[in-house]
């Protein structure tokens, strides 16, 4: 597993632990650190700051791209927590579609239920077709 990969699965941790007792991630974050058994990773932090910085935008992305009738309290916690990392990383971060895409269907597959993986992945194929155009620098 490389160490990006090490940290998304981190960061993961820490928003599900998050959301499971109600507090701000960015609390659990610090918590994390301060224990750093193990260490938190520089990306692990970017991926929480991130998500918690762009939190209403990034949960706009995903409701806008939901199959009728789901809501994203409906979704399970890893799969939500886990589109939103890749939503970021799709969005405001300088990581490959495919990667981000690749990464989170790793995650799911892993850590969710049987049909995770195909749900997330036709989920972010919408989130990806429909990424604004990057402006001109």
């Amino acid at each position: 597993m490389s160490a990006r990969s090490k940290a998304r699965k981190r960061a993961l941790d820490i928003l599900f632990e998050s959301e499971l007792r109600a507090r701000d991630p960015l609390e659990t974050l610090a918590e994390r650190t301060a224990d750093a058994d193990p260490p938190v990773r520089d990306y692990t932090r970017e991926l929480i700051e991130g998500v918690v910085a762009h939190a209403s935008k990034i949960d706009e992305r995903i409701a806008g791209a939901l199959a009728g009738g789901w809501s994203l309290q409906r979704m399970p916690r890893v799969d939500r927590n886990t589109v939103r990392l890749a939503v970021l990383e799709i969005d405001y971060l300088d990581v490959p579609d495919s990667v981000a895409v690749s990464e989170a269907l790793t995650l799911v597959g892993d850590l969710s239920t049987d049909d995770s993986p195909a749900y997330v992945n036709g989920l972010l194929g919408k989130i990806v077709a429909t990424k604004p155009a990057p402006t001109p620098d």
